[in-house]
């Protein structure tokens, strides 16, 4: 597999090696060793979520309390989603900046999300499935949102699903009450960059 870091730092994509032939494919779509290679430590399982999303929702922008946080390995074994994460953490030379990556079930990659970071998805077909590994469990006192279509973030949704059929965000009532970045930041909400780079340095063996 292929690991390059994305343009917020703390956040990789993930290019699986495919093996096809006529009964169908093998992949591996997750290898302990290269991704401690990469990252700099294990990536410690306690949760496997599965979310299933018509065409146009959108996910998030979610995040935890760090520490511990929630790490997320995230892939779209079927559809496509555009899965974003967000440099939400005070004082980091990338505050406020995204980086964005297609998973679907052509490629089959995937991306991986370091504590302290913001995380959402818009769905591109309808069914579409995504699977994604945390490094804590579900902690409702501990996390929280803002809300995807925060100006200032400037996150760019798809306007077309996977077909060419056109589609507007569609947001739970939650995602749509969440704060904007600046409201979280008054609200004392966000995670602090030094803090994150401690406690993600307290992970290496």
């Amino acid at each position: 597999m292929q690991i390059r870091e994305l343009r917020v730092p703390g956040a990789f994509e993930i290019t699986p090696k495919q093996f096809g032939d006529p009964r169908g494919v093998f992949l591996e779509w997750f290898k302990a060793a290269a991704f401690e290679e990469a990252v700099g430590h294990t990536l410690d399982l306690a949760q496997a979520n599965c979310s299933v999303s018509s065409a146009g929702v959108v996910r998030g922008i979610h995040f935890a309390d760090v520490p511990p946080g929630q790490a997320k390995y995230v892939t779209c074994p079927k559809g496509a989603v555009l899965d974003v994460v967000v440099d939400i953490r005070v004082g980091s030379p990338t505050f406020g900046q995204w980086d964005s990556v297609l998973l679907d079930d052509v490629d089959r990659r995937a991306i991986y999300l370091g504590e302290g970071l913001g995380h959402a998805f818009m769905a591109l077909e309808d069914g579409s499935t995504v699977m994604y590994l945390c490094s804590t469990g579900y902690n409702p006192t501990g996390e929280h949102g803002i809300n995807p279509l925060d100006e200032q973030i400037g996150l760019t949704w798809p306007t077309t699903d996977r077909h060419g059929n056109p589609i507007t965000p569609l947001l739970s009532d939650k995602d749509t009450a969440a704060p904007t970045l600046a409201e979280a930041q008054e609200q004392g909400l966000l995670p602090d960059y030094e803090q994150v780079l401690a406690y993600t340095r307290s992970l290496a063996r």
